[in-house]
């Protein structure tokens, strides 16, 4: 009887840690993506200058119309890409670079 027990108590106490772990798990946040800290910037012919406020990494952002020039004033690494669905590398821009496109335009970018 005492194996029993024990055996009991072991299920017991790994069913209870098993319940914490998911516990723990459940109240961390679904998406684990960072943020880039401040603004990447460009301008476009047709729409003026724009900008892109502490842009997500990993995520492809349109460039409007196309952009003249790109500035990188985050705190990531800023690809910018000659099609829309940020396949085809134009540039790779740390912190603090910028570029000016004329034929083809840049017309997307991810940051990270």
């Amino acid at each position: 009887m005492t194996t029993t027990r024990l055996t009991s108590a072991r299920v017991g106490r790994a069913t209870l840690a098993a319940a914490a772990a998911l516990a723990v798990f459940t109240a961390l946040p679904a998406s684990t993506a960072h943020a880039a800290t401040g603004t990447f910037f460009y301008h476009s012919s047709q729409s003026g200058d724009l900008e892109i406020e502490d842009p997500d990494n990993g995520e492809c952002y349109l460039l409007l119309q196309g952009a003249t020039s790109v500035h990188n004033r985050t705190d990531a690494v800023a690809r910018v890409y000659y099609d829309q669905g940020c396949e085809k590398l134009a540039d790779t821009l740390v912190p603090g670079d910028g570029r000016t496109f004329t034929d083809p335009l840049a017309r997307s970018v991810t940051f990270g």
